[in-house]
């Protein structure tokens, strides 16, 4: 699925709940905070017994009117702190993870691009099958292998192979700059190194692409070549936040004053919260619009 934007199309991200720590865990810190156990609803909580208690029974609480009240009528929202989820995100944008990266209260895990741009690389390396082979059609055939990774959050292929060959004019650059034997000693795991030390016109770029491939990556090959990523990549993660964390970053990213591809992405992660969760941190209206 993809949106518009000011004419660009753009990918919708996904997204999965991982884990969650139910609501059990910050209503025996409240009950704890005010000595109330016997007026819990829920029998672990009111019997509870901290030598001995079941954790499933305690996670899998679905409902605290303790909670509710503290959270939307005392607005004793630190208690929401004892509860974490997270979320595998896949598919968003290194722009989104700038803006991600500015909300405090949580854990972030990203694709590494310094260990993960081998593909990248490996398509403008194997152009050097035949080095007697035009610039034109080294280009042409790293944009066309470059837009089979589906790695740009815009959906438009012609938008796409500007965002491709701008990679390739400055890889084509640093290549010119430092020369073919310091580029590939940059580029290529010196097990491979003897695939491309000599360019024959037996070899093709396609062949010399999957050789490359089968072989063993260069270890921290983004070090030499980020100068070529864009906020337009794509990029997956894993958070962790705690549910008071969570409140904050729906009311500032989902909103109509958000940066629309994190907007878009705060959406997703709604979707993928829980309704237990979200009566605590989401008004009712709110829920209500979403659910339509």
């Amino acid at each position: 699925m993809s949106y518009e934007v000011q004419g660009i199309k753009y990918s919708l991200p996904e997204v999965f709940l991982l884990q969650e720590t139910g609501i059990g865990v910050p209503e025996i810190a409240a009950r704890t905070c005010y000595d109330s156990f016997e007026n819990s609803e829920n029998e672990v909580i009111k019997n509870f017994d901290s030598s001995n208690f079941d954790r499933d029974d305690v996670n899998d609480i679905e409902y605290s009117s303790l909670l509710n009240d503290l959270a939307w009528t005392h607005f004793h929202h630190s208690i929401l702190e004892h509860t974490n989820l997270s979320f595998l995100i896949k598919g968003t944008s290194r722009g989104v993870l700038q803006e991600h990266a500015r909300h405090r209260l949580q854990s972030i895990s990203v694709r590494s691009t310094r260990y993960t741009m081998s593909s990248i690389i490996n398509a403008y390396v194997a152009t050097f099958a035949d080095h007697r082979t035009i610039t034109g059609l080294r280009r042409k055939y790293f944009i066309d292998k470059i837009l089979e990774f589906d790695m740009f959050v815009t959906a438009s292929k012609k938008y796409n192979k500007l965002e491709a060959g701008s990679m390739f004019d400055k890889l084509d650059y640093q290549y010119n700059k430092i020369g073919r034997e310091t580029f590939i000693e940059a580029s290529v795991a010196k097990s491979s190194m003897d695939l491309v030390q000599v360019s024959t016109i037996s070899n093709t770029f396609e062949k010399l692409f999957e050789d490359l491939q089968k072989g063993k990556k260069k270890r921290n090959v983004g070090d030499s070549f980020k100068h070529i990523v864009s906020d337009n990549w794509k990029v997956d993660m894993v958070v962790t936040m705690n549910l008071r964390g969570l409140k904050n970053y729906f009311t500032l990213r989902d909103s109509g004053a958000a940066y629309f591809q994190i907007r878009h992405l705060a959406k997703a992660m709604k979707d993928a919260t829980p309704k237990k969760y979200l009566d605590l941190i989401i008004k009712s209206k709110e829920l209500e619009s979403k659910e339509d």
